[in-house]
């Protein structure tokens, strides 16, 4: 019986471990994607993407800049925050 009890707590130990080392990593990812970082090459992270467009130009037309804009949106290129300023530069300009 003790150790039926040791080959559990050691069991108990070793997911709780992983577990919390996994929501670290997640967590680390999380900021990294927040700062516009990649994750370190060594923790398998991607080359950064393609920048945000530019600010609009005045010479260039507003609906053909929004249109652009929704589709790297929708590609995942720009994410709801920079759409959104992107989108109000456009709109202000």
């Amino acid at each position: 019986m003790p150790l039926l009890r040791g080959v559990a707590r050691a069991a108990v130990v070793s997911g709780t471990a992983t577990a919390v080392s996994n929501r670290v990593s997640r967590r680390q990812a999380e900021r990294w994607a927040e700062q516009g970082e990649s994750s370190p090459a060594y923790l398998g992270g991607a080359p950064p993407e393609a920048a945000p467009p530019p600010a609009a130009s005045a010479g260039r037309d507003p609906i053909e800049q929004l249109k652009e804009l929704g589709e790297l949106h929708r590609q995942g290129v720009l994410t709801d925050e920079e759409f959104a300023a992107q989108k109000a530069k456009i709109l202000a300009g």
